[in-house]
Protein backbone atom coordinates (compact mmCIF):
# COMPACT_ATOMS: atom_id res chain seq x y z
CA UNK A 1 0.00 0.00 0.00
CA UNK A 2 2.82 2.40 0.85
CA UNK A 3 4.30 1.96 -2.60
CA UNK A 4 0.96 2.65 -4.25
CA UNK A 5 0.45 5.78 -2.13
CA UNK A 6 3.89 6.97 -3.26
CA UNK A 7 3.25 6.10 -6.91
CA UNK A 8 6.56 4.24 -6.76
CA UNK A 9 7.95 2.88 -10.02
CA UNK A 10 11.53 1.96 -9.16
CA UNK A 11 12.57 -0.05 -6.11
CA UNK A 12 15.62 -1.69 -4.61
CA UNK A 13 15.62 -4.72 -2.35
CA UNK A 14 18.69 -5.75 -0.38
CA UNK A 15 18.25 -9.22 1.04
CA UNK A 16 15.72 -11.28 -0.88
CA UNK A 17 15.75 -14.73 0.75
CA UNK A 18 12.77 -16.59 -0.75
CA UNK A 19 11.25 -13.46 -2.24
CA UNK A 20 8.10 -12.84 -0.20
CA UNK A 21 8.71 -9.11 0.23
CA UNK A 22 10.03 -8.97 -3.33
CA UNK A 23 6.75 -10.42 -4.59
CA UNK A 24 4.67 -7.95 -2.58
CA UNK A 25 6.78 -5.07 -3.86
CA UNK A 26 6.45 -6.25 -7.46
CA UNK A 27 2.70 -6.57 -7.07
CA UNK A 28 2.51 -3.00 -5.74
CA UNK A 29 4.43 -1.44 -8.62
CA UNK A 30 2.81 -0.57 -11.95
CA UNK A 31 3.35 -2.90 -14.89
CA UNK A 32 6.34 -0.86 -16.08
CA UNK A 33 7.86 -0.74 -12.58
CA UNK A 34 11.35 -2.02 -11.90
CA UNK A 35 12.99 -3.71 -8.93
CA UNK A 36 16.64 -4.48 -8.49
CA UNK A 37 16.93 -7.33 -5.99
CA UNK A 38 20.29 -8.22 -4.46
CA UNK A 39 21.10 -11.39 -2.54
CA UNK A 40 24.10 -13.75 -2.35
CA UNK A 41 21.81 -16.80 -2.12
CA UNK A 42 20.38 -17.59 -5.56
CA UNK A 43 18.97 -20.93 -4.35
CA UNK A 44 16.73 -19.22 -1.78
CA UNK A 45 15.52 -16.74 -4.42
CA UNK A 46 14.69 -19.64 -6.74
CA UNK A 47 12.43 -21.17 -4.07
CA UNK A 48 10.08 -18.20 -4.43
CA UNK A 49 10.57 -17.67 -8.16
CA UNK A 50 7.64 -19.90 -9.23
CA UNK A 51 5.29 -17.71 -7.16
CA UNK A 52 6.74 -14.55 -8.74
CA UNK A 53 6.26 -16.11 -12.18
CA UNK A 54 2.71 -17.26 -11.39
CA UNK A 55 1.85 -13.71 -10.26
CA UNK A 56 3.08 -12.39 -13.62
CA UNK A 57 5.60 -9.93 -12.19
CA UNK A 58 8.93 -11.54 -13.11
CA UNK A 59 9.48 -8.95 -15.86
CA UNK A 60 9.75 -6.22 -13.20
CA UNK A 61 12.63 -7.90 -11.35
CA UNK A 62 16.34 -7.83 -12.00
CA UNK A 63 18.01 -10.26 -9.60
CA UNK A 64 21.68 -9.64 -8.81
CA UNK A 65 23.43 -12.65 -7.30
CA UNK A 66 25.98 -10.87 -5.10
CA UNK A 67 26.81 -9.45 -1.73
CA UNK A 68 25.14 -6.06 -1.46
CA UNK A 69 28.12 -3.74 -1.02
CA UNK A 70 29.85 -4.54 -4.33
CA UNK A 71 26.51 -4.69 -6.16
CA UNK A 72 25.53 -1.26 -4.84
CA UNK A 73 28.95 0.09 -5.82
CA UNK A 74 28.31 -1.14 -9.38
CA UNK A 75 24.83 0.39 -9.47
CA UNK A 76 26.26 3.70 -8.24
CA UNK A 77 28.82 3.76 -11.07
CA UNK A 78 25.98 4.49 -13.49
CA UNK A 79 25.08 8.16 -12.92
CA UNK A 80 21.51 7.63 -14.12
CA UNK A 81 20.84 5.48 -11.03
CA UNK A 82 21.67 8.24 -8.56
CA UNK A 83 18.55 9.80 -7.02
CA UNK A 84 16.34 7.57 -9.18
CA UNK A 85 14.80 5.03 -6.79
CA UNK A 86 11.48 5.64 -5.08
CA UNK A 87 11.82 2.92 -2.48
CA UNK A 88 14.39 0.60 -0.93
CA UNK A 89 13.74 -2.35 1.39
CA UNK A 90 16.65 -3.65 3.44
CA UNK A 91 16.48 -7.01 5.21
CA UNK A 92 20.00 -8.38 5.06
CA UNK A 93 23.08 -8.70 7.24
CA UNK A 94 22.36 -6.36 10.13
CA UNK A 95 25.98 -5.32 10.65
CA UNK A 96 26.07 -3.69 7.23
CA UNK A 97 22.81 -1.75 7.53
CA UNK A 98 24.71 1.49 8.27
CA UNK A 99 27.02 0.91 5.29
CA UNK A 100 24.04 0.18 3.05
CA UNK A 101 22.37 3.36 4.30
CA UNK A 102 25.14 5.54 2.92
CA UNK A 103 25.03 3.80 -0.46
CA UNK A 104 21.24 3.68 -0.70
CA UNK A 105 20.86 7.36 0.21
CA UNK A 106 22.71 8.13 -3.02
CA UNK A 107 20.23 6.03 -4.98
CA UNK A 108 16.89 6.97 -3.39
CA UNK A 109 15.49 10.31 -4.54
CA UNK A 110 14.47 13.10 -2.20
CA UNK A 111 11.00 12.13 -1.00
CA UNK A 112 11.78 8.43 -1.46
CA UNK A 113 11.58 5.89 1.35
CA UNK A 114 14.09 3.41 2.77
CA UNK A 115 12.62 0.64 4.93
CA UNK A 116 14.79 -1.30 7.37
CA UNK A 117 13.44 -4.60 8.67
CA UNK A 118 14.09 -6.07 12.12
CA UNK A 119 14.86 -2.78 13.86
CA UNK A 120 13.36 -3.94 17.17
CA UNK A 121 15.40 -7.16 17.05
CA UNK A 122 13.07 -9.39 19.06
CA UNK A 123 12.50 -6.51 21.49
CA UNK A 124 16.10 -6.70 22.68
CA UNK A 125 16.84 -3.09 21.72
CA UNK A 126 14.67 -2.03 24.68
CA UNK A 127 16.26 -4.23 27.35
CA UNK A 128 19.67 -4.46 28.95
CA UNK A 129 22.26 -6.66 27.31
CA UNK A 130 22.42 -8.96 30.34
CA UNK A 131 18.70 -9.68 29.87
CA UNK A 132 19.17 -10.44 26.17
CA UNK A 133 19.42 -14.11 25.20
CA UNK A 134 22.92 -14.88 23.99
CA UNK A 135 21.82 -15.75 20.43
CA UNK A 136 20.43 -12.21 19.92
CA UNK A 137 23.33 -10.19 21.35
CA UNK A 138 25.54 -10.08 18.27
CA UNK A 139 23.03 -8.37 15.99
CA UNK A 140 21.42 -6.41 18.85
CA UNK A 141 24.43 -4.11 19.08
CA UNK A 142 24.38 -3.43 15.34
CA UNK A 143 20.65 -2.63 15.39
CA UNK A 144 21.00 -0.29 18.38
CA UNK A 145 23.86 1.47 16.59
CA UNK A 146 21.74 1.76 13.43
CA UNK A 147 18.71 3.09 15.33
CA UNK A 148 20.82 5.78 17.03
CA UNK A 149 22.44 6.67 13.72
CA UNK A 150 19.12 6.98 11.89
CA UNK A 151 17.62 9.06 14.70
CA UNK A 152 20.43 11.61 14.31
CA UNK A 153 20.68 11.62 10.49
CA UNK A 154 19.47 15.04 9.34
CA UNK A 155 19.08 13.80 5.74
CA UNK A 156 16.02 11.71 6.65
CA UNK A 157 12.79 11.72 8.64
CA UNK A 158 12.04 8.44 10.40
CA UNK A 159 9.22 6.51 11.96
CA UNK A 160 9.26 3.17 13.71
CA UNK A 161 6.47 0.74 12.89
CA UNK A 162 6.09 -1.90 15.57
CA UNK A 163 4.85 -4.68 13.30
CA UNK A 164 6.63 -8.00 13.17
CA UNK A 165 10.15 -7.42 14.41
CA UNK A 166 10.02 -3.68 13.77
CA UNK A 167 10.32 -1.73 10.54
CA UNK A 168 11.92 1.69 10.40
CA UNK A 169 10.80 3.91 7.54
CA UNK A 170 13.16 6.67 6.49
CA UNK A 171 12.00 9.41 4.15
CA UNK A 172 14.87 11.15 2.41
CA UNK A 173 14.56 14.92 2.84
CA UNK A 174 17.93 16.06 1.51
Amino acid sequence: MILKLMNAKKALEIGVFTGYSLLTTALSLPDDGQIIAIDPDREAFEVGLPFIQKAGVEHKITFIHSDATPALDEILKDAKNKDSFDFAFIDADKHNYINYHEQVLKLVKVGGVIAYDNTLWYGTVAIEEEETPERFRFCRKAIIKLNKFLASDSRIEITQISIGDGVTLCRRIS
